[in-house]
């Protein structure tokens, strides 16, 4: 990207949806995050023979329903956002910004926004290989000035490291409490400090009582929600270490 961008921040319009079928158009220094945290896609996606793009839904633990996302990167940052005890709010293409950028009226409709209302996080996916192109380069650090001009915070986010998303991807089948037995959670629970220092195998055989398909789901659940964690930079193994968050 050549010179510096210049963006009148003065200019810049949020249009969102406080509601299905409603539309709402405010200068940006007005918005409220809980609007955008709370309202409905700006738009939605449709299926077709042939489209580029993997698109679906998927049902966030963090609110207890279905959010869309337009990829399978979209995705993976998704789950990787439900997984982030720090996001109690997520919602997908939430607003369109418009800003007049070096003279001219751009557009650009965001992909997430998460966090809670207030620390709001615009998040926009976009891939590794495509950070390099111009275009990409000039939208990404318009709205990135229009977002921090509005006192929030930008993030550009692209593939997550491999063994960390296969591990979160794998907890996130876990992520339904109400499908793990109950009784098996509340003994894990009440022996949180035993459990401390111990691997997956090592405490799965001090639950023995319990058949082993019910403590490995109620083991993994605990990590999802962390309220266990290991070191999930490394693949998961019967013998990974178990330690109780603080």
């Amino acid at each position: 990207m050549q010179g510096p961008v210049r963006v009148d921040v003065n200019s810049a319009v949020v249009a969102y949806r406080p509601a299905e079928g409603e539309e709402r158009i405010l200068a940006a220094r007005d918005v409220k995050p809980a609007a955008l945290l709370s309202g409905h896609p700006w738009r939605t996606f449709r299926s077709y023979l042939g489209q580029r793009h993997y698109s679906g839904t998927y049902w966030t633990a963090t609110l207890g329903r279905h959010v869309i996302y337009e990829s399978r990167l979209e995705l993976a940052n998704l789950i990787g956002a439900d997984f982030d005890s720090g996001v109690k709010k997520i919602a997908a293409q939430p607003f369109m910004l418009t800003a007049e950028v070096d003279g001219q009226l751009r557009r650009h409709t965001v992909d997430y926004v998460w966090g809670t209302d207030d620390n709001l996080v615009v998040v926009d996916v976009v891939r590794r290989e495509r950070l390099t192109h111009c275009e990409v380069q000039l939208l990404c650090t318009w709205t990135r000035m229009v977002v921090e001009y509005m006192g929030w915070t930008y993030l550009v986010a692209s593939e997550p490291a491999r063994v960390w998303m296969s591990n979160v991807r794998f907890l996130a089948g876990y992520r339904r409490e109400w499908l793990v037995n109950g009784e098996v959670l509340t003994d894990l629970r009440s022996r949180m400090d035993q459990i401390a220092g111990q691997s997956i195998s090592g405490t799965e055989s001090a639950l023995a009582r319990y058949p082993k398909p019910l403590v490995r789901p109620a083991l993994m659940h605990l990590l999802w929600s962390q309220e266990l964690i290991c070191d999930l930079s490394e693949p998961l193994r019967r013998a990974t270490v178990l330690e109780v968050s603080t």
